[in-house]
Protein backbone atom coordinates (compact mmCIF):
# COMPACT_ATOMS: atom_id res chain seq x y z
CA UNK A 1 0.00 0.00 0.00
CA UNK A 2 1.44 3.36 -1.03
CA UNK A 3 1.93 5.88 1.71
CA UNK A 4 -0.27 8.95 1.63
CA UNK A 5 2.23 11.39 3.10
CA UNK A 6 6.01 11.36 3.30
CA UNK A 7 7.49 13.64 5.97
CA UNK A 8 11.20 14.42 5.67
CA UNK A 9 12.90 15.44 8.92
CA UNK A 10 16.36 16.91 8.16
CA UNK A 11 18.58 16.38 11.21
CA UNK A 12 22.01 17.70 12.06
CA UNK A 13 23.16 17.05 15.63
CA UNK A 14 19.49 16.98 16.63
CA UNK A 15 19.56 14.47 19.47
CA UNK A 16 18.14 16.93 22.01
CA UNK A 17 14.85 17.55 20.21
CA UNK A 18 14.34 15.22 17.22
CA UNK A 19 12.33 12.70 19.26
CA UNK A 20 9.58 15.27 19.71
CA UNK A 21 9.43 15.86 15.95
CA UNK A 22 9.28 12.13 15.15
CA UNK A 23 6.73 11.38 17.86
CA UNK A 24 4.46 14.13 16.54
CA UNK A 25 4.15 12.36 13.16
CA UNK A 26 3.66 8.81 14.50
CA UNK A 27 -0.10 9.28 15.13
CA UNK A 28 -0.45 9.07 11.34
CA UNK A 29 0.44 5.36 11.65
CA UNK A 30 0.61 3.44 8.36
CA UNK A 31 -0.65 6.39 6.36
CA UNK A 32 2.64 8.26 6.88
CA UNK A 33 6.27 7.68 6.00
CA UNK A 34 8.81 9.39 8.25
CA UNK A 35 12.18 9.96 6.59
CA UNK A 36 14.83 10.90 9.13
CA UNK A 37 17.69 12.44 7.15
CA UNK A 38 20.93 12.34 9.14
CA UNK A 39 22.96 15.13 7.53
CA UNK A 40 26.40 14.00 8.70
CA UNK A 41 25.70 14.41 12.42
CA UNK A 42 28.45 13.70 14.96
CA UNK A 43 26.14 13.12 17.91
CA UNK A 44 23.50 10.42 18.55
CA UNK A 45 21.18 11.56 15.75
CA UNK A 46 21.73 8.46 13.59
CA UNK A 47 21.30 6.12 16.57
CA UNK A 48 18.03 7.77 17.59
CA UNK A 49 16.74 7.57 14.03
CA UNK A 50 17.75 3.91 13.88
CA UNK A 51 15.96 3.25 17.16
CA UNK A 52 12.68 4.54 15.71
CA UNK A 53 13.21 2.69 12.42
CA UNK A 54 13.61 -0.56 14.39
CA UNK A 55 10.49 0.10 16.47
CA UNK A 56 8.39 1.26 13.51
CA UNK A 57 9.87 -0.47 10.43
CA UNK A 58 6.82 0.23 8.27
CA UNK A 59 6.76 3.94 9.12
CA UNK A 60 10.27 5.25 9.84
CA UNK A 61 13.36 5.00 7.70
CA UNK A 62 16.73 6.68 8.05
CA UNK A 63 18.77 8.23 5.27
CA UNK A 64 22.41 8.82 6.18
CA UNK A 65 24.53 11.20 4.15
CA UNK A 66 27.56 13.45 4.33
CA UNK A 67 26.90 16.91 5.67
CA UNK A 68 25.48 19.13 2.96
CA UNK A 69 23.20 21.49 4.83
CA UNK A 70 19.45 21.78 5.22
CA UNK A 71 18.60 22.05 1.52
CA UNK A 72 20.69 19.03 0.62
CA UNK A 73 18.97 17.05 3.37
CA UNK A 74 15.56 18.07 2.00
CA UNK A 75 16.61 16.87 -1.46
CA UNK A 76 17.73 13.53 0.03
CA UNK A 77 14.37 13.19 1.77
CA UNK A 78 12.51 13.96 -1.46
CA UNK A 79 14.55 11.35 -3.33
CA UNK A 80 13.68 8.70 -0.74
CA UNK A 81 9.98 9.59 -0.50
CA UNK A 82 7.36 7.07 -1.64
CA UNK A 83 4.24 8.93 -0.49
CA UNK A 84 1.77 10.60 -2.83
CA UNK A 85 2.30 13.85 -0.92
CA UNK A 86 5.46 15.29 0.59
CA UNK A 87 6.33 17.86 3.21
CA UNK A 88 9.23 18.89 5.44
CA UNK A 89 9.34 19.03 9.24
CA UNK A 90 12.42 20.59 10.83
CA UNK A 91 13.85 18.52 13.68
CA UNK A 92 13.14 21.14 16.38
CA UNK A 93 9.53 21.68 15.31
CA UNK A 94 6.48 19.43 15.56
CA UNK A 95 3.00 18.69 14.22
CA UNK A 96 -0.26 19.09 16.11
CA UNK A 97 -1.85 15.65 16.44
CA UNK A 98 -5.45 16.53 15.62
CA UNK A 99 -4.46 18.74 12.71
CA UNK A 100 -2.25 15.98 11.29
CA UNK A 101 -5.11 13.49 11.38
CA UNK A 102 -7.39 16.01 9.64
CA UNK A 103 -4.77 16.57 6.95
CA UNK A 104 -4.35 12.83 6.40
CA UNK A 105 -8.11 12.40 6.05
CA UNK A 106 -8.15 15.09 3.34
CA UNK A 107 -5.16 13.59 1.52
CA UNK A 108 -6.57 10.06 1.76
CA UNK A 109 -9.87 11.20 0.25
CA UNK A 110 -7.98 12.85 -2.63
CA UNK A 111 -5.92 9.72 -3.22
CA UNK A 112 -8.93 7.40 -3.21
CA UNK A 113 -11.61 9.51 -4.87
CA UNK A 114 -9.73 12.36 -6.53
CA UNK A 115 -8.90 14.80 -7.81
CA UNK A 116 -5.52 15.38 -6.19
CA UNK A 117 -4.65 19.00 -5.44
CA UNK A 118 -1.12 20.07 -6.35
CA UNK A 119 -0.75 21.91 -3.05
CA UNK A 120 -2.50 21.53 0.29
CA UNK A 121 -2.12 24.50 2.63
CA UNK A 122 -2.47 24.39 6.41
CA UNK A 123 -1.87 26.96 9.14
CA UNK A 124 1.25 27.21 11.25
CA UNK A 125 1.99 28.64 14.67
CA UNK A 126 5.10 30.43 15.91
CA UNK A 127 5.84 28.90 19.30
CA UNK A 128 7.99 30.92 21.69
CA UNK A 129 7.66 28.96 24.96
CA UNK A 130 10.35 30.90 26.84
CA UNK A 131 8.09 33.94 26.67
CA UNK A 132 4.79 32.03 26.67
CA UNK A 133 3.96 33.52 23.26
CA UNK A 134 2.23 32.12 20.20
CA UNK A 135 1.41 33.64 16.84
CA UNK A 136 -0.92 31.83 14.46
CA UNK A 137 -0.67 32.33 10.71
CA UNK A 138 -3.83 31.40 8.81
CA UNK A 139 -5.32 32.07 5.38
CA UNK A 140 -9.02 32.40 6.16
CA UNK A 141 -9.39 35.79 4.49
CA UNK A 142 -7.40 34.75 1.43
CA UNK A 143 -8.31 31.19 0.46
CA UNK A 144 -11.56 29.22 0.05
CA UNK A 145 -11.75 26.46 2.64
CA UNK A 146 -12.48 22.76 2.31
CA UNK A 147 -12.43 22.35 -1.48
CA UNK A 148 -10.07 22.39 -4.43
CA UNK A 149 -9.70 25.72 -6.22
CA UNK A 150 -7.46 27.49 -8.70
CA UNK A 151 -5.43 30.70 -8.58
CA UNK A 152 -8.32 32.81 -9.85
CA UNK A 153 -10.07 32.27 -6.49
CA UNK A 154 -7.07 33.31 -4.40
CA UNK A 155 -7.50 36.63 -2.61
CA UNK A 156 -4.94 39.18 -1.47
CA UNK A 157 -2.43 37.88 1.07
CA UNK A 158 -2.07 39.88 4.24
CA UNK A 159 1.42 41.01 5.24
CA UNK A 160 3.13 38.17 7.10
CA UNK A 161 0.81 35.41 5.89
CA UNK A 162 2.61 34.14 2.84
CA UNK A 163 2.80 30.41 2.10
CA UNK A 164 6.03 29.37 3.77
CA UNK A 165 7.46 25.85 3.95
CA UNK A 166 5.57 25.29 7.21
CA UNK A 167 2.23 25.66 5.41
CA UNK A 168 2.93 23.63 2.28
CA UNK A 169 2.16 19.98 1.54
CA UNK A 170 2.99 19.31 -2.12
CA UNK A 171 2.08 16.47 -4.41
CA UNK A 172 5.38 14.59 -4.50
CA UNK A 173 5.58 14.16 -8.25
CA UNK A 174 5.02 17.87 -8.81
CA UNK A 175 8.03 18.72 -6.64
CA UNK A 176 10.16 16.23 -8.56
CA UNK A 177 8.96 17.46 -11.93
CA UNK A 178 10.07 21.04 -11.24
CA UNK A 179 13.72 19.87 -11.32
CA UNK A 180 14.58 21.85 -8.22
CA UNK A 181 18.10 21.71 -6.83
CA UNK A 182 18.71 23.31 -3.46
CA UNK A 183 22.24 24.62 -2.87
CA UNK A 184 24.46 22.87 -0.35
CA UNK A 185 25.70 24.46 2.86
CA UNK A 186 23.24 27.32 2.56
CA UNK A 187 20.63 28.41 5.07
CA UNK A 188 17.22 29.93 4.20
CA UNK A 189 16.72 27.64 1.18
CA UNK A 190 13.19 26.90 2.42
CA UNK A 191 12.14 29.89 0.30
CA UNK A 192 13.50 28.15 -2.80
CA UNK A 193 11.84 24.90 -1.74
CA UNK A 194 8.47 26.62 -1.63
CA UNK A 195 8.85 28.75 -4.76
CA UNK A 196 10.16 26.27 -7.33
CA UNK A 197 7.13 23.94 -7.13
CA UNK A 198 4.78 26.91 -6.61
CA UNK A 199 5.42 28.07 -10.17
CA UNK A 200 3.80 24.82 -11.38
CA UNK A 201 0.88 24.66 -8.96
CA UNK A 202 -2.52 24.79 -10.66
CA UNK A 203 -4.86 23.40 -8.00
CA UNK A 204 -4.91 24.19 -4.27
CA UNK A 205 -6.77 22.97 -1.18
CA UNK A 206 -6.87 24.91 2.09
CA UNK A 207 -7.41 23.10 5.38
CA UNK A 208 -7.95 25.55 8.24
CA UNK A 209 -5.99 23.58 10.84
CA UNK A 210 -2.96 24.59 12.91
CA UNK A 211 -0.67 21.77 11.82
CA UNK A 212 2.91 23.04 12.01
CA UNK A 213 4.37 24.26 15.30
CA UNK A 214 7.42 26.39 14.57
CA UNK A 215 9.71 26.59 17.59
CA UNK A 216 11.46 29.92 18.22
CA UNK A 217 14.05 30.23 20.94
CA UNK A 218 17.30 28.33 20.37
CA UNK A 219 20.40 30.52 20.40
CA UNK A 220 21.91 28.67 17.43
CA UNK A 221 18.67 28.67 15.44
CA UNK A 222 18.95 29.91 11.85
CA UNK A 223 16.20 32.50 12.44
CA UNK A 224 17.90 33.88 15.52
CA UNK A 225 18.69 37.49 14.70
CA UNK A 226 22.37 37.28 15.64
CA UNK A 227 22.76 34.14 13.55
CA UNK A 228 21.02 35.71 10.56
CA UNK A 229 23.20 38.79 10.73
CA UNK A 230 26.26 36.55 10.64
CA UNK A 231 24.93 34.70 7.57
CA UNK A 232 23.95 37.61 5.38
CA UNK A 233 26.01 36.14 2.52
CA UNK A 234 23.69 33.11 2.49
CA UNK A 235 20.56 35.25 2.63
CA UNK A 236 21.91 37.18 -0.36
CA UNK A 237 22.66 33.97 -2.22
CA UNK A 238 19.12 32.66 -1.76
CA UNK A 239 17.67 36.05 -2.71
CA UNK A 240 19.68 36.11 -5.94
CA UNK A 241 18.71 32.53 -6.80
CA UNK A 242 15.05 33.47 -6.40
CA UNK A 243 15.41 36.50 -8.64
CA UNK A 244 17.61 35.02 -11.35
CA UNK A 245 16.76 31.29 -11.46
CA UNK A 246 12.98 31.63 -11.41
CA UNK A 247 11.38 33.06 -14.53
CA UNK A 248 8.40 34.65 -12.82
CA UNK A 249 7.33 36.53 -15.93
CA UNK A 250 6.74 33.21 -17.70
CA UNK A 251 3.87 32.37 -15.31
CA UNK A 252 0.70 32.80 -17.35
CA UNK A 253 -1.86 33.15 -14.56
CA UNK A 254 -1.82 36.78 -13.40
CA UNK A 255 -2.81 36.05 -9.78
CA UNK A 256 -0.14 33.36 -9.50
CA UNK A 257 2.47 35.63 -11.04
CA UNK A 258 1.61 38.49 -8.66
CA UNK A 259 1.81 36.16 -5.68
CA UNK A 260 5.26 34.99 -6.73
CA UNK A 261 6.32 38.62 -7.15
CA UNK A 262 5.12 39.37 -3.63
CA UNK A 263 6.98 36.35 -2.27
CA UNK A 264 10.22 37.40 -3.97
CA UNK A 265 9.61 40.89 -2.61
CA UNK A 266 9.27 39.55 0.96
CA UNK A 267 12.61 37.74 0.67
CA UNK A 268 14.20 40.92 -0.71
CA UNK A 269 12.63 42.89 2.12
CA UNK A 270 14.25 40.51 4.61
CA UNK A 271 17.63 41.08 2.96
CA UNK A 272 17.21 44.87 3.12
CA UNK A 273 15.96 44.70 6.71
CA UNK A 274 18.93 42.75 8.00
CA UNK A 275 21.46 44.93 6.21
CA UNK A 276 19.89 47.99 7.80
CA UNK A 277 19.56 46.22 11.14
CA UNK A 278 23.32 45.49 11.07
CA UNK A 279 23.69 49.25 10.99
CA UNK A 280 27.22 49.80 9.68
CA UNK A 281 28.11 51.99 6.71
CA UNK A 282 29.49 48.91 4.93
CA UNK A 283 26.18 47.10 5.39
CA UNK A 284 24.26 50.10 4.09
CA UNK A 285 26.56 50.27 1.06
CA UNK A 286 26.12 46.54 0.32
CA UNK A 287 22.34 46.89 0.60
CA UNK A 288 22.35 49.87 -1.76
CA UNK A 289 24.58 47.97 -4.20
CA UNK A 290 22.20 45.01 -4.16
CA UNK A 291 19.20 47.22 -4.92
CA UNK A 292 21.16 48.86 -7.76
CA UNK A 293 21.96 45.38 -9.08
CA UNK A 294 18.26 44.50 -9.10
CA UNK A 295 17.45 47.76 -10.88
CA UNK A 296 19.91 46.90 -13.64
CA UNK A 297 19.26 43.19 -14.01
CA UNK A 298 15.58 42.92 -13.06
CA UNK A 299 14.08 46.34 -13.88
CA UNK A 300 10.50 45.06 -13.92
CA UNK A 301 10.88 43.56 -10.45
CA UNK A 302 12.62 46.73 -9.23
CA UNK A 303 9.67 48.83 -10.37
CA UNK A 304 7.39 46.43 -8.52
CA UNK A 305 9.19 46.61 -5.16
CA UNK A 306 9.45 50.42 -5.32
CA UNK A 307 5.89 51.04 -6.45
CA UNK A 308 3.24 52.87 -4.45
CA UNK A 309 1.70 52.52 -1.94
CA UNK A 310 4.59 52.01 0.46
CA UNK A 311 2.54 49.91 2.92
CA UNK A 312 2.24 47.25 0.19
CA UNK A 313 5.83 47.77 -0.98
CA UNK A 314 7.88 48.63 2.14
CA UNK A 315 11.16 48.91 0.23
CA UNK A 316 9.85 52.01 -1.55
CA UNK A 317 10.78 54.48 1.25
CA UNK A 318 14.35 53.10 1.36
CA UNK A 319 14.98 54.19 -2.23
CA UNK A 320 12.58 57.12 -2.52
CA UNK A 321 13.08 58.94 0.79
CA UNK A 322 16.22 60.58 2.24
CA UNK A 323 18.47 58.16 4.13
CA UNK A 324 18.37 60.14 7.35
CA UNK A 325 14.60 59.60 7.49
CA UNK A 326 14.04 56.22 5.85
CA UNK A 327 16.86 54.16 7.39
CA UNK A 328 16.09 54.89 11.09
CA UNK A 329 12.36 54.54 10.43
CA UNK A 330 12.93 51.22 8.69
CA UNK A 331 14.98 49.92 11.62
CA UNK A 332 12.27 50.90 14.09
CA UNK A 333 9.57 49.26 11.96
CA UNK A 334 11.62 46.09 11.78
CA UNK A 335 11.80 45.89 15.58
CA UNK A 336 8.04 46.34 15.86
CA UNK A 337 7.35 43.64 13.25
CA UNK A 338 9.79 41.27 14.95
CA UNK A 339 7.90 41.64 18.21
CA UNK A 340 4.50 41.28 16.51
CA UNK A 341 5.41 38.04 14.73
CA UNK A 342 7.48 36.60 17.59
CA UNK A 343 10.73 36.44 15.65
CA UNK A 344 13.75 35.51 17.73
Amino acid sequence: MQKILSVAIPCYNSRDYMRHAIESVLPGKDRVEIIVVDDGSVDDTAAIGGEYAKRYPNIVKVVRKENGGHGDAVMAGLKAATGTYFRVLDSDDWFDREALLKLLDVLERMCKVGPKADLVITNYVYEKPAEAKQKQINYRKTLPEGRIFGWDEVGKFATGSYILMHAATYRTQLVRDCNMTLPKHTFYVDHLYVCHPMTRVETIYYLDADLYRYFIGREDQSVNEKVMLSRMDQQLRVNRLMLYDLDLNAIENETQRKYMYYYAEIVTLATVSFFLRAGTKDDEYEMESFLSEIKQQKPQFYEWITAAPFFRHPIRPVVRWPKWISYPLFRLTYLLVRRLFCFN
